[in-house]
């Protein structure tokens, strides 16, 4: 890895950090090796009043390196796992989560592979996935794109897709927003008439019958879509930073 050459990693990077961007002074919980990277940037650079934690209690003054232990020096506050809660209520957060399988609509399954009654694997779980996507803003990290994670239906709902929020009804789906969908081919978010996942750029070197072949499902492809930005030569200086064993890299599917 170049420090000076951006990479596939570097460039989701930057993507999942604009998910973030004029979001303010607000809670972001970013799960992951590639979203911690991006909120990690946005809060560096064009979001500096986002809160984020050490991944456990502590509210940190800046962003640190992946796998560095806060010091007294950067903490500034603390988040115990009520007060999380509290702020998820409040909808003063976004979060962005992954996703084992997620549909045209957003819906997103962790729980488990198969049919619920008898499931070929088990996952995570639902988790907060339901309370969170109804109380706040959630954006999605895939980085393998294939037809087994961007699937017709998925398995469980964990996360809830637009369609299912809007038959909960206005008073229960208000909050409701799915922001983005980050992969490692390409940017999409849900800004059509019904709600269905729309491409909004393809990272560079990425063809968009690459995306088609690899979703399984019709995604809504707008007239001249655009090419996701490569991050600056500050930018990438930051990334290089936060990140300097390179995690991110290994993970991004090229």
């Amino acid at each position: 890895m170049s420090r000076d050459e951006a990479t596939r990693a570097d460039v989701c990077a930057l993507a999942i950090a604009e998910c973030f961007r004029g979001d303010g002074e607000i809670m972001v919980s970013a799960m992951g090796t590639s979203p911690s990277l991006g909120a990690r940037l946005a809060k560096s650079t064009f979001e500096p009043d986002l809160l984020m934690t050490d991944g456990f209690n502590l509210l940190l003054r800046k962003p640190l390196p992946l796998g560095v232990a806060p010091s007294d020096h950067d903490v500034e506050g603390w988040m115990p796992f009520g007060t999380v809660f509290d702020t998820l209520w409040w909808g003063r957060r976004h979060v962005m989560m992954g996703a084992s399988q997620i549909d045209r609509f957003g819906n997103q399954n962790i729980a488990c592979i198969g049919r619920w009654e008898q499931p070929k694997a088990q996952l995570l779980g639902v988790r907060g996935a339901p309370g969170n996507t109804i109380n706040h803003v959630t954006s999605y990290w895939v980085p393998n794109h294939n037809a087994r994670v961007l699937v017709a239906k998925v398995d469980m709902v964990s996360g809830v897709g637009y369609d299912r929020a809007a038959a909960l009804g206005p008073e229960t789906s208000r909050f409701h927003e799915i922001r983005r969908v980050v992969s490692n081919l390409g940017v999409f978010d849900f800004n059509t008439p019904d709600h269905r996942m729309r491409v909004v750029s393809l990272h560079p070197g990425v063809e968009l019958q690459q995306v088609i072949d690899n979703t399984g499902f019709e995604l809504a492809v707008p007239d001249g879509l655009d090419t996701t930005p490569v991050p600056t030569p500050e930018q990438l200086g930051i990334l290089r930073e936060l990140e300097p064993q390179g995690y991110a890299q290994k993970e991004v599917a090229t």
